[in-house]
Order: structure tokens, then C-alpha cells, then sequence
């Protein structure tokens, strides 16, 4: 039997379109070739062929010869048999968020017989599927794969009855007597008596000029998914924590130097990682450095512009990518005012994890003083479940 073709995504860095399906597929995990036609010849001239002499992208190749042209999200979900619609319009329990607080919730809610619908934008698993190996996690001593983590956690919920819809996110939410009522990105409506809100957090930007247009082309967030493209090459990883030190050793594995620079005077790295970087070849750490603009062309990153903060002298690096890893920001800005926030827009609650919109519940990294571990998200998780379900049996 021949091997099963690779899904091929043809793209140039300056489109949007392309960056914006390259992180689709990327959020679902789906694996894929990418080819920049601007950099070969033959990719151009297949494009043009397959687009009646057209150069139109993303154009994007499947295993099985079909071809979508500058496809939406929702045509990528439906090509890829992603489950984006509810088989009902109306639940218990409505969890907005996949990750381990959400999916945990689902699990102990749907054994307690709660009818329960999530509602996922990306994949189901959250963040937490990028993460290369999880040593902190207890009950695993000698550690899980990020993604085996999620997969498990997902298996679990289908198991005991859960409905996962993929692909959907939320943008509506609201009371309407005794219910709630969420609208999805797509459209679709639904209705609950609780939910809870599980949308986690986003890795933060250094919001300097230039980031914007490289993200996707040359600024990364996710070592897991983009690493391998810069095999024998140089990068640079921005942020001297545990995140940076950990995906700075993963993209070690591909690139020929990795270069991690801390804008405070010291890392905040663990000493134990410090060590293990320390040992690395081709590995070093810049520490009391300011990127000031990163230096775009049509996609392409020409260089990056850093001050030293301890002499003021100004230079410019020339990595070939760059990966930022300088913590998180909630994913709330679609919660209607009704739902309070802390100052850095995580979701307040009180002692039973509801939030200011009564019937409504927040756990894991999108609330606020959530320590953003995932054995913390998924015991907020529990802690969740327990608490609705005092709720629906009072409601």
C-alpha cells in the first residue's frame, strides 16, 4: 500500500488568509506541508494550475486530491469532519472551553447525570496539548506528553456522555429568564440552565512594530507546532521563564542555535532548567535586554531591534524565527459586561467559583487568581461541577 498523501497548504508569508488556516489547523492538530510559492517556482506554477492560472491563496491541497481555494474556518471544519454543530438546543450544563478545567467539569457533571454540551473553538485538550512533556502533573511519575494528557481527558468525557462540538466558538452570552442563552461564531444558538465559562488563556505579545505582521510567518507562540520548521536554523526565544527555557530546549531539538533573552536583569527560570540549557550546545541566554521592533518584508523577517538596558547601546539580530513565551492573557473579551473582570480581564468569582451573572461559572487560567497550572485547572474543574450541581438542584 503507498503512503497516504500529506495534506499541503501553498501560501505566501504576507497572507492573512494563510496565516489565519495555518492556525486553524494548527489549533485542531491537524498535520500539514506548507509551501511558500514566493520561494518555489514549481508550487507557484501548481497553484496556477489548479486555480485556472490564478494565483489564489491559500490553496490547499488534501490527502484524498480535493482542493479548497481560500477557504473560511467553517468550510475547513466541515472538509475535515470536525463536529460543529449540537444535536441539541438545549442542556444543563453548557461548558465553554475544552481544556482541563472544562473537561473536567464534563467529566464529573455528566456522571452525576447532568446533561452537558462543551463548546470548543480549537481542539478539544486546550493549551495544554502543545506542552512537549508534563513532569508536575501528579499520578504520572515519569511524566505525559501534553497532548496524551488532553487525548485521555477527552476520551474520558466522551465516555460518560459528554457532546464535544469543535470548531465553534462562543460570542454571545446572556440571561433570558430562568436561562442562559450563548451564541456561537457560526450562528448556531443554545440554551442552558448553568454554564461555565473555561476558555483559558492566550500566550501574550510584546506588542512592539512589526510583531503583528510576522505572526504566523516568523513570530510564533507554540514550539510544538511551528519548531520543525526551523531545523538547522537560528532562532530566538523571547521570555527567561519556565516556558521559555522548557520550548527553548524543544526547538533546540530542530534548530542549529537557540538564543533566549530576558528583559529583566535575571531569569525566573527554575534552576533545574537553567542547568539543562546551561548544557546544551549552540544554547545561551541574554538576560537585561529590550526588544524594541522586529524589522518585516513581505513576510520575512529581516531582523530585530534590541537595547541593552544596562548600557543603552542599540543592536539588531538576525534570527531566522522567533518564539515568545512571556505569559498570558485571558481569553474574555467576548464576555458581555454583565460578567465582571479583574483589571487584567480574567473572570472574578466568588468562593463557589459563580460568577457576577448569576448561573454562570468560571474555572481554570481564565479566572482570576487561578495559578495556571493544569492540575489547578482541573481541580478548579472539579470543584466547578460540585458547585453547579448545588446550583441546578436549587434552580
Amino acid at each position: 500500500m503507498g503512503q497516504e498523501r500529506p495534506l499541503i497548504v501553498y501560501g505566501t508569508p504576507w497572507c492573512p488568509d494563510c496565516r489565519r488556516s495555518k492556525q486553524f489547523l494548527g489549533e485542531h492538530r491537524v498535520a500539514y506541508d506548507y509551501i511558500d510559492i514566493d520561494q518555489d517556482l514549481a508550487a507557484q506554477a501548481e497553484v496556477e494550475r489548479l486555480n485556472h492560472g490564478n494565483r489564489s491563496v491559500p490553496t490547499i491541497v488534501f490527502p484524498d486530491g480535493s482542493v479548497l481555494v481560500e477557504p473560511s474556518n467553517e468550510a475547513l471544519a466541515q472538509k475535515l469532519g470536525l463536529v460543529s454543530a449540537a444535536r441539541y438546543s438545549f442542556y444543563d450544563l453548557i461548558i465553554i472551553g475544552a481544556g482541563p478545567a472544562g473537561l473536567t467539569t464534563s467529566i464529573y457533571a455528566a456522571r452525576e447525570g447532568i446533561n452537558t454540551l462543551i463548546l470548543e473553538r480549537g481542539a478539544a485538550g486546550g493549551q495544554v496539548s502543545n506542552t512537549m512533556m508534563m513532569e508536575n502533573y501528579p499520578g504520572f511519575d515519569e511524566g505525559i506528553s501534553g497532548m496524551e494528557f488532553s487525548q485521555r481527558l477527552t476520551r474520558q468525557a466522551k465516555k460518560f456522555g459528554v457532546e464535544i462540538v469543535q470548531a465553534s466558538g462562543v460570542q454571545g452570552l446572556g440571561r433570558s429568564g430562568q436561562y442562559l442563552c450563548l451564541k456561537t461564531t457560526s450562528g448556531a444558538e443554545y440554551s442552558a440552565r448553568a454554564a461555565l465559562i473555561a476558555t483559558g488563556a492566550r500566550y501574550r505579545r510584546l506588542m512592539v512594530p512589526g510583531e503583528r505582521e510576522l505572526i504566523g510567518s516568523a513570530i510564533h507562540f507554540c514550539a510544538m507546532c511551528d519548531a520543525p520548521f526551523y531545523r538547522d536554523k537560528d532562532v530566538l526565544v523571547v521570555g527567561g521563564g519556565n516556558s521559555g527555557f522548557q520550548e527553548g530546549l524543544f526547538i533546540k531539538q530542530y534548530a542549529r542555535s537557540v538564543t533566549i533573552v530576558e528583559f529583566l536583569p535575571e531569569v525566573r527560570a527554575s534552576k533545574l532548567l537553567q542547568e539543562a540549557v546551561a548544557k546544551e550546545p549552540g544554547m545561551s541566554v541574554v538576560t537585561n535586554h529590550a526588544i524594541q521592533a522586529f524589522r518585516p518584508q513581505r513576510g520575512k523577517l529581516l531582523g530585530v531591534d534590541v537595547t541593552n538596558r544596562d548600557t543603552g547601546e542599540q543592536s539588531t539580530w538576525r534570527p531566522d524565527g522567533v518564539f515568545i513565551f512571556i505569559g498570558q492573557s485571558p481569553n474574555t473579551e467576548w464576555l458581555p459586561e454583565t460578567v465582571q473582570r479583574d483589571k487584567f480581564g480574567f473572570v472574578t468569582t466568588n468562593l463557589s467559583l459563580e460568577t457576577s451573572l448569576p448561573g454562570v461559572f468560571a474555572a481554570g487560567d481564565c479566572r482570576s487568581g487561578s495559578t495556571k497550572q493544569a492540575a489547578a485547572a482541573a481541580g478548579e474543574g472539579a470543584t466547578a461541577a460540585l458547585m453547579i450541581r448545588e446550583y441546578l438542584r436549587e434552580h
